[in-house]
């Protein structure tokens, strides 16, 4: 299991939901701490259902069609509770998006390796801006905890962004090696 089942159980655990309801909650108030979509959250349910963790069951409102309402289990529960505390405890390796372009920069021309990370730096600065923006979450001292950790990710990939850039443009063009090169030499 992982923390997206983390997410659905612990959903699970205030109350029922049918998939719909899961799925919005997540949509509209998570987004900025996952990016599960709802084909990936109807199969994690599927799974954890099979496995004993969530009961389904239909429901009817009025001339609607039927739809599966999710609960947890007394062993979701225990899992819930399980794969929380590993969660919480477990600094998992650390693998940035675009760190495998970064070891290719040097396979463009300089000016537009230059172009496209600053390209990267005005996306991350909306994306610092949008949570930025986010309701404080004064009252829910985990949700405040997991967007001020998202901010000073962010803050750290932009000062070392910076950095990077400042670092092309002082290089000379003659210090670049490929990947490809330093494998030859060795």
């Amino acid at each position: 299991m992982d923390e997206r089942a983390l997410l659905l159980l612990g959903m699970l655990r205030a109350q029922s939901q049918h998939g719909y309801q899961i799925n919005e909650f997540i949509e509209r108030n998570l987004s900025r701490v996952t990016d599960m979509k709802k084909p990936t959250a109807y199969a994690i349910l599927d799974r954890l259902a099979r496995d004993g963790y969530v009961r389904v069951h239909s429901e009817q409102e009025g001339n609607r069609p039927p739809r599966k309402v999710y609960s947890i289990t007394e062993q979701g529960e225990r899992a819930f509770e399980e794969l929380l505390r590993k969660t919480l405890a477990r600094a998992d390796r650390f693998f940035a998006p675009g760190d495998i372009g970064l070891m290719f920069l040097t396979q463009l021309p300089r000016p537009e390796a230059i172009a496209l990370l600053e390209q990267r730096l005005a996306d991350l600065d909306q994306q610092r801006a949008s949570y930025e923006r986010a309701p404080r979450h004064d009252y829910d001292l985990g949700a405040r905890l997991a967007i001020e950790r998202i901010l000073l990710h962010l803050e750290t990939e932009r000062g070392w962004l910076t950095d990077a850039i400042t670092m092309l443009r002082e290089t000379p063009e003659t210090e670049k090696k490929s990947v490809h090169a330093r494998q030859q030499d060795a």
